[in-house]
């Protein structure tokens, strides 16, 4: 995509709707932690509903589970839903952290290497965290890939920013002097 774009406006726009993307990525993951009872709800209707339970059997027993886990906890514990709150929070945080390179993608290109970094994390944290949490390993492949579809445009926007970068004949501050 960035080898059709040579000039600054257009590499900007690259930017932008990369960045945008993983913006939007992770609001959506964001607002949809806070209502995890209510949505695993609806969906463990929808797998009745649309017969995935018949061809699908393992999967729609690890929903059921979770829901059952989810639904007992907030019967004995509530509270212990504040820390999907929290972690509906940092979704959102991050979100704000990528409207600097947005804004000026050659000044904060660190913000989208910093996603990147974070993208290569998944990795290890659902193979290591999800063994040990007893996670299906199908569960795992899950939630790496949503590192691997957020590191896409991450990489689309670094390569643009590097490009608009050379285009425009500035360089990105070096902080820790």
């Amino acid at each position: 995509m960035t080898a059709l774009v040579s000039d600054a406006r257009g590499l900007r726009r690259v930017i932008r709707l990369c960045l945008g993307v993983v913006i939007a990525g992770l609001v959506v993951s964001g607002v949809t932690a806070f209502p995890l009872r209510e949505e695993l709800a609806l969906a463990r209707e929808a797998l009745r509903f649309t017969g995935v339970a018949a061809f699908a059997p393992a999967f729609t027993g690890w929903v059921d589970r979770v829901g059952e886990g989810l639904d007992a906890t907030a019967a004995a514990f509530p509270f212990i839903a504040y820390g999907t709150d929290w972690l509906a929070f940092a979704h959102l945080l991050i979100a704000v952290a990528f409207v600097g390179p947005l804004l000026d993608p050659v000044r904060n290109v660190w913000v989208t290497v910093w996603g990147l970094i974070a993208c290569a994390g998944i990795v290890p944290l659902a193979l290591i965290a999800g063994a040990l949490r007893g996670l299906p390993l199908g569960w795992q492949l899950i939630d790496i890939s949503f590192g691997l579809v957020a590191a896409v445009p991450l990489i689309v926007a670094f390569v643009a920013t590097r490009r608009l970068e050379a285009l425009e004949g500035r360089r990105a501050p070096v902080t820790g002097r």
